[in-house]
């Protein structure tokens, strides 16, 4: 035997009405409105659709790059460096792997990443075939000052004793000024070092007036 089931309540005329008139009204609504939702509707399948072609991000390596422009001549800090995110195969070549504490060699601008041609050591010579990086010191600290990267000179040994001076390297360009002040041997007249590209043929004459004579420069012509 099945159970009573109650019954369901009669709504009054009034109460069937207005949800006529409630249904009649959404309806309008709905037809009236019906261009603008079937195109939020379509925008909405087209956004889906790209969001489900478009792939994961793209790949990013980590470069150290110049957290601010800095000077050359000084030793990096870690402060002087932040860390950017390349696009995997955009990174420069010859980046630096530790340059914390190696001097630049020129000057970098904020966001430029840190190259082994920026800092002082043999990859300097790699845009000049044929010649190797060498410090030489200029006993003259001013007159060092006044040499930029990219100069060309020649570089002339001058003897105390009053012997006549002599072209020990021509034509060779300066490759770094760092902010290194040493005393010469013996007599400690302040010096600053100077990093030169000069050829092979050229290093012992640089090495020899580098300690019997005094060195200087003039701007090749």
């Amino acid at each position: 035997m099945l159970p009573d089931v109650p019954d369901l309540p009669v709504l009054p005329d009034r109460h069937v009405s207005r949800l006529r008139r409630a249904a009649l009204g959404v309806r309008r609504a709905v037809l009236s409105r019906r261009r603008l939702l079937a195109a939020v509707l379509a925008a909405v399948a087209v956004a889906a659709g790209l969001q489900a072609a478009a792939g994961p991000p793209p790949a990013t390596e980590p470069v150290l790059v110049a957290a601010r422009d800095l000077d050359p001549g000084r030793p990096l800090a870690a402060g002087d460096l932040v860390e950017a995110r390349f696009a995997a195969g955009t990174a420069p070549a010859g980046l630096a792997g530790d340059p914390v504490g190696r001097v630049l060699a020129a000057p970098l601008r904020r966001g430029e990443p840190v190259t082994d041609v920026r800092l002082v050591g043999p990859e300097l010579a790699a845009g000049h075939p044929g010649r190797v990086a060498v410090p030489v010191r200029l006993p003259d600290p001013a007159m060092a000052g006044l040499l930029r990267v990219g100069d060309v000179v020649d570089l002339v040994a001058a003897d105390p004793q009053g012997d006549e001076p002599e072209v020990v390297a021509r034509d060779v360009p300066v490759l770094a000024v760092p902010d290194v002040v040493a005393d010469a041997a013996g007599d400690g007249a302040p010096g600053r070092l100077v990093v030169v590209g000069a050829l092979d043929a050229d290093v012992p004459g640089l090495a020899d007036a580098a300690v019997r004579r005094y060195l200087t420069y003039s701007y090749s012509r």
